[in-house]
């Protein structure tokens, strides 16, 4: 089935960063994040062969999440140098590609992400998100999975998550992630948990009651006395926690289209951002690939 790829560009990018030693070209110029983007990209585009690619980008604006809660992903540390300079050189690789690229103001990628893919679904337009963030498992659903490239070990194949695989992870629907998240917390951005409550007992509860709202609506009859305590005594934070970790589908995205084909005649531009770049093990591949749309 030939999809639109969704990509979670940061995501792609940080991670490679931090899954690859560290590359310079010859004068100096860190390379390893826009390295493992690029493998990425070029191998997406020769086994997917995708109907068309949008990239999604977080702005550099605070988000409605940093509004509500200061503490939202207030753990993570400044980006190091050597990435900082890789992320000046982003924009043009992603420009090469010819094909839409998303920042809303106000909103995280994956808020975009989840956006365009349940606009395009509705069309009738099969979608895969490729990211290395769990948060958009929640978007599974008909014409919608998640090709998962979080593994940091070097040689592990993405895991494609449909709903079927989604559930047999955590026996949740994805829909209901968020309310697991109100309850297990999340360290990655910094959302708390219930105190004494894994996710396994998160799982069970949500399994249980449907969702939190349901939960907390029904907690005189959680069992036991020591648990219901708990969540009671934390009502307020799981409330504010499922509305963060619960990615908005109402994002105000520009006019214009929500993802385009590759166009052959650009990619000699990214030939020469390659060499440029000192990429030379990456010319063969997009020379395969420019043959291939001959």
């Amino acid at each position: 089935m030939t999809r639109v790829l969704l990509l979670d560009t940061f995501s792609i990018f940080f991670r490679a960063f931090y899954a690859l030693p560290p590359m310079t070209t010859a004068a100096g110029q860190p390379t390893s994040a826009l390295y493992g983007l690029s493998v990425m990209l070029l191998k997406l585009l020769r086994e997917e062969q995708p109907l068309g690619l949008t990239f999604a980008l977080d702005g550099p604006q605070q988000t409605f999440r940093h509004v509500q809660n200061p503490d939202y992903k207030a753990q993570r540390a400044a980006v190091p140098d050597p990435l900082a300079q890789q992320l000046r050189v982003l924009p043009r690789v992603i420009g090469a590609f010819g094909v839409p690229c998303f920042a809303v103001p106000g909103f995280e990628a994956d808020d975009v992400l989840a956006t365009i893919a349940v606009e395009l679904a509705a069309l009738g337009k099969p979608v895969r998100i490729v990211t290395g963030d769990r948060d958009l498992f929640q978007i599974v659903r008909e014409r919608i999975d998640v090709m998962f490239v979080g593994a940091r070990a070097r040689g592990r194949k993405p895991v494609i998550y449909d709903r079927q695989a989604v559930e047999r992870r955590y026996g949740l629907r994805p829909d209901q992630l968020p309310s697991r998240t109100a309850l297990a917390g999340d360290v990655t951005d910094n959302l708390p948990k219930v105190a004494g409550l894994g996710e396994r007992g998160a799982e069970a509860l949500i399994r249980s009651f449907g969702d939190v709202q349901s939960m907390l609506s029904q907690l005189s009859t959680v069992t036991p006395t020591r648990l219901r305590e708990a969540l009671e005594r934390a009502t307020d934070q799981i409330r504010s926690t499922e509305s963060l970790a619960r990615l908005r589908l109402d994002v105000p995205l520009p006019e214009g289209p929500r993802y385009a084909a590759v166009d052959p005649s650009r990619l000699p531009a990214l030939r020469e951002l390659f060499l440029e770049l000192e990429f030379k093990s990456l010319v063969p591949r997009l020379d395969g690939i420019l043959a291939m749309a001959e």
